[in-house]
C-alpha cells in the first residue's frame, strides 16, 4: 500500500438516525473499497413527513489507502 489516501464522497440513509446511516454508507462502501482509513461526516439532514422524522442522510467522506500504481 501506499502512503496515498484517494477520498470518496457518499451519501448514506437510514429510517433508524445518523449513526445507522453512516454505518450503511461505509458498509456499502467496503463492499468495493479496500483498505478503508477514516470517514469524515460533512453533512446531516433528515427528510421529514408531517413533523415527524422518516429519513435521516448523512453525507460522508470515506479515505482509503490506494494500492501503489492505482492512483488514476
Amino acid at each position: 500500500m501506499s502512503d496515498i489516501a484517494k477520498v470518496v464522497e457518499l451519501v448514506g440513509s437510514s429510517a433508524t438516525g445518523w449513526q445507522d446511516a453512516v454505518e450503511r454508507a461505509v458498509e456499502e462502501a467496503s463492499k468495493s473499497i479496500r483498505h478503508i482509513s477514516g470517514v469524515e461526516v460533512t453533512n446531516m439532514t433528515v427528510q421529514m413527513n408531517e413533523n415527524k422524522m422518516m429519513d435521516w442522510r448523512v453525507t460522508v467522506k470515506v479515505a482509503f489507502g490506494i494500492e501503489d500504481g492505482a492512483a488514476s
